[in-house]
């Protein structure tokens, strides 16, 4: 996966809808990123999980009108589950390290150091996803550091959970792009 072009298309397209007209803090959108990682735990407490293969195999038989059919299988089979939530915590990221002109590329993701996440509870995990993202300064200057760490947590707790979030982001990046403007008017 190459983080860089996935960081651009997210930048891209929070940008085309309307999400980059206003300036906010690196506390606003790293807020953001813990509210997805909250949605993903209030996901998991409902025992809500995507499921992959009847969302692949709806959208394969839908050919007059895929966009219409995309949306509807995702809506169906994907929408506000855990892995859509990490996603959308990725994604959130990614937009921020266009906002700043990060590169994702630079760090070695599967080499670092990372948290344990095989056998604690989701909570516990989503704590530890959340400390990372509190934890410390938020300036500039730090913030290219603090990325890398928040998404090296997030892909060890996906790994460890064996779920495929390369897939996840990809599938959440497409539906956000044919979302309206401001996904229907939410403020931020």
């Amino acid at each position: 996966m190459n983080l860089n072009e996935l960081r651009d298309r997210a930048y891209k397209t929070a940008c085309e809808h309307g999400w980059h007209e206003e300036e906010y803090s690196n506390e606003h959108y790293l807020c953001l990123v813990i509210s997805e990682l909250m949605e993903a735990l209030e996901a998991d407490r409902k025992r809500m999980h995507a499921f992959r293969n009847p969302f692949e195999d709806f959208i394969s038989r839908f050919t007059k009108d895929p966009e219409h059919a995309y949306k509807v299988a995702f809506d169906e089979y994907i929408k506000d589950t855990v892995e859509d939530e990490l996603a959308d915590a990725v994604i959130r990221l990614f937009d921020l390290a266009g906002l700043k002109e990060i590169d994702l590329e630079n760090f070695d993701y599967e080499e670092s150091d990372t948290f344990d996440y095989e056998g604690i509870p989701f909570t516990e995990a989503m704590f530890s996803i959340t400390r990372e993202i509190t934890g410390g300064c938020t300036d500039d200057d730090v913030l290219e550091d603090k990325v890398h760490s928040v998404l090296n947590e997030i892909f060890s707790f996906c790994a460890a959970q064996e779920i495929d979030i390369e897939w996840h982001v990809g599938q959440k990046m497409r539906y956000n792009e044919l979302r309206s403007f401001k996904h229907g008017n939410k403020k931020y």
